[in-house]
């Protein structure tokens, strides 16, 4: 079976959370900025899924939880 990224994605990478509240100044987010969500990680917005009225935005990297032992 020839393996392609799809076969290894992990069915579980895909988190979608709704009713988030963010600072308002996120409304005007710009799609080259990143920007860090406490305690959760560094997002950047996703301009072509992101309307007018509701902003999306996708983590680029996690911040390591310091109470989980390894």
């Amino acid at each position: 079976m020839k393996r392609t990224f799809l076969s290894v994605l992990n069915p579980e990478s895909l988190e979608i959370l709704t009713g988030c509240l963010v600072e308002p100044s996120l409304a005007q987010a710009n799609a080259d900025t990143r920007y860090q969500f406490e305690r959760t990680g560094y997002f950047c917005l996703d301009a072509p899924d992101s309307r007018e009225d509701l902003r999306v935005f996708n983590r680029t990297v996690t911040l390591r939880d310091g109470w989980v032992k390894d």
